[in-house]
């Protein structure tokens, strides 16, 4: 924080943080020495620290604050479950109400075919679950050789150890021997940083077409399963280039192998539609939930499977996996009303018609100053990549850690703006309004240009 500290509470929170918190994806030494920004209350599309500054929250927390903060209605649905049955597990063929009425909740609202579904404590957990249960479908089907599951370099997929072994972060892999057997990568479809000298339709086909050539290296009769973000969202915001996911569709009608959607970001309306499937028009065997389920009001995650897997598993027997808080009453409780609004208040539709047309139209005026080199996004989701030249497309050396300065300057002028890598990304709540996406572009404009001048001078 580099603001000085008024306020003598920050202090003593920071003091236990130092002494006692050990946060995710943080360098602790680094934490100790400056401590983290204590976040005390939020409202709508603003948070307020301890030191009484007010922040636009540009990622919705962490991609998931659908709706918003202050939620009244989210807040009395936990109440009255937490009343009526604050816990029941989901075990020894037992159920509750309010998980049974959101599987068929979002049963309604996922693509036709995709009925089912089994539910997670979080996204990583659900992509643990696919793994398990993908490779249990085969050997009911009599085909356990199809055990390997193909990912993509720089997708996200959790950080548990199977979700960050489907996920392709170097960076992850490199801590606690991974990725795990049975896991391979194939190149993302991010044209800016990797395109080269294609354009992007001609490197959205050659991206698809690595997929078809893992296919063929490992073996279709080894194959289980393909895994991928409609968009990648931890990665980048990487929004593949037109041509990419109408050839992916054409090499997945070739082979016998599922494919899966990690739906975790973009499910939930974030690209304007209910899920970026929808969006993209794709028609995955299962998707994976988390994040905007609950508007991250509660833990909660899940992984929807289509019928014809469910009739498969059905003649198994058990299926030999599950968490305690499977199918939670209270976080089942919460995202029935979260779902709700979204639907009685058309949210996603506003976001679709309105509000994210009106975000990418705002953003992509950023794309003149003399640091971008490109502004792209889909519904409510955004990112400013930085560089030192336009024209080629050429980064800052590593070490200076531009996207970094950036972000620093964003934290100190009332503005969440992630970086990832010199990429800057933002994704707001869905409820944010045209006014609050001014100020998101002009805090932007300013952080940008406070940016340059560190950089450039």
């Amino acid at each position: 924080m580099s603001k000085p500290v008024n306020n003598p509470k920050t202090r003593e929170w920071q003091a236990m943080s130092r002494e006692h918190h050990l946060a995710p994806f943080s360098d602790y030494r680094q934490l100790a020495e400056v401590g983290p920004r204590i976040i005390t209350k939020a409202e709508g599309v603003y948070l307020w620290d301890s030191e009484g500054n007010k922040i636009l929250d540009g990622m919705a927390g962490l991609w998931c604050v659908a709706v918003g903060y202050g939620r009244e209605e989210l807040v009395q649905a936990a109440a009255a479950q937490m009343r009526e049955l604050p816990f029941y597990n989901t075990f020894f063929m037992t159920a509750h109400p309010p998980v049974l009425e959101l599987a068929k909740a979002i049963a309604e609202l996922a693509p036709a075919g995709m009925n089912h579904v089994f539910f997670t404590g979080s996204g990583s957990e659900g992509n643990d679950t696919m793994l398990r249960m993908v490779r249990h479908y085969w050997a009911l089907k009599g085909k356990p050789s199809k055990k390997v599951i193909i990912s993509r370099v720089n997708g996200y997929h959790g950080s548990t150890v199977a979700g960050a072994s489907l996920g392709g972060m170097k960076f992850m892999h490199e801590q606690g021997d991974l990725p795990i057997p049975g896991i391979e990568h194939i190149p993302q479809p991010y044209w800016f940083g990797e395109g080269g000298d294609m354009s992007p339709d001609e490197f959205g086909v050659w991206a698809a077409e690595q997929l078809e050539q893992k296919i063929l290296e490992v073996g279709e009769e080894n194959v289980a399963a393909f895994i991928a973000e409609p968009i990648q969202g931890a990665g980048g915001v990487i929004i593949p280039p037109d041509s990419y996911w109408p050839k992916i569709r054409e090499i997945l009608a070739k082979y016998e192998i599922l494919f899966v959607a990690d739906e975790v970001i973009c499910g939930f309306g974030r690209t304007g539609e209910w899920f970026g499937s929808d969006y993209y028009g794709n028609t995955p065997d299962m998707m994976t939930i988390a994040k905007g389920l609950t508007s991250g009001y509660v833990p909660m995650g899940g992984l929807i499977v289509r019928d014809e897997i469910v009739e498969v598993l059905n003649q198994g027997g058990d299926f030999n996996h599950g968490f305690t808080y499977s199918g939670h009453p209270v976080g089942a409780a919460v995202a029935l009303e979260n779902l709700r609004i979204l639907r009685d208040e058309k949210i996603v539709e506003r976001v679709r018609e309105e509000t994210a047309p009106y975000l990418q139209k705002r953003l992509r005026e950023l794309a003149d100053h003399p640091l971008v080199g490109e502004v792209r996004g889909v519904g409510m989701l955004g990112a400013i990549e930085l560089v030192k030249d336009k024209a080629s497309r050429g980064r800052f050396p590593g070490e200076l850690g531009v996207g970094m300065i950036c972000r620093g300057h964003c934290f100190d002028n009332g503005l969440i703006m992630r970086a990832v890598g010199d990429t800057m990304i933002i994704s707001p709540p869905l409820v944010i309004g045209k006014a609050e996406i001014d100020e998101l572009v002009e805090k932007a404009r300013l952080c940008l240009d406070l940016t340059a001048k560190a950089v450039l001078s």
